[in-house]
């Protein structure tokens, strides 16, 4: 089956906005008079909890267990995540966030040859938004044809559900599609739903296992600068081109599958 569209990941995948994410948190925290911090190796193992106000919660269970017995436990750890979703934004506006090397030239080029493109994150509709006014050009969401966010579905990657949501939506099978992902529990989520993946590793999830991913590389590279490829065949290529991308498509196995 010929490829139709590509599914974009965004924290980490489009722009390394994971560590905003965690200094966000840690603001939220503070403003509720908690101690709670946050550092990269604590955050780094939460990010396989998808969602803020699941990983929240799993991190009071694991280490707060004796606030489980609050009757305001679920409204303070919403209240929390409305506060950290406030600091994300003024943090972005304050410091910025990198955008993935490569990310932008694809998504247009993508564009301009027909490819529908979609968004699946687990990210809140407010900080996506927040994250392409301030980090991106302001036509870049308008690209994209159906956005997935956090607000969409209740269970959040590595279950399938945004993905299968995004499908639904955009009326297309699952072997039609190419996600592009950054972490484990995006792989799981997007393979769950049959989508073939292609890993664009972060400064956060280097290292970790992408077994089943299509193909494993450093960024998605440019012209001038060349992407490390981790894992699978880059056919001589130095950049991620739509070309390549079909390339890669036709050979995964999950393509094939049904087609």
């Amino acid at each position: 089956m010929e490829l139709a569209a590509l599914l974009f990941d965004v924290d980490g995948t489009i722009a390394e906005s994971e560590d905003v994410h965690r200094q966000a948190f840690n603001a939220a925290f503070k403003e509720f008079g908690f101690s709670w911090y946050w550092d990269a190796a604590i955050y780094r193992d939460l990010l396989s909890v998808g969602g803020g106000v699941e990983r929240i919660r799993h991190y009071i269970n694991r280490t707060q267990p004796e606030m489980l017995t609050r009757p305001d436990l679920f409204s303070l750890i919403e209240a929390m995540h409305d506060a950290k979703a406030s600091a994300y934004g003024e943090l972005v506006e304050e410091k910025g966030v990198g955008i993935r090397p490569g990310i932008v030239r694809l998504i247009r080029e993508a564009h301009q040859q027909g490819l529908r493109l979609a968004i699946v994150t687990a990210t809140s509709e407010e900080s996506l938004k927040t994250l392409f006014d301030k980090a991106l050009d302001k036509d870049v969401l308008s690209l994209f044809e159906v956005i997935g966010d956090g607000d969409k579905v209740p269970a959040k990657k590595p279950a399938p559900d945004i993905y299968t949501w995004v499908l639904q939506e955009m009326g297309l099978p699952p072997q039609a599609c190419l996600s592009i992902e950054d972490a484990p529990k995006g792989l799981q989520a997007s393979m769950a739903a049959g989508v073939p993946a292609v890993v664009t590793v972060s400064s956060y999830t280097q290292g970790e296992d992408f077994d089943g991913a299509v193909s494993v590389l450093s960024n998605l590279g440019e012209p001038a600068k060349s992407f490390d490829i981790l894992a699978g065949d880059a056919h001589g290529q130095t950049y991620v081109t739509v070309d390549l991308l079909r390339q890669w498509h036709k050979e995964s196995s999950l393509s094939k599958a049904l087609a």
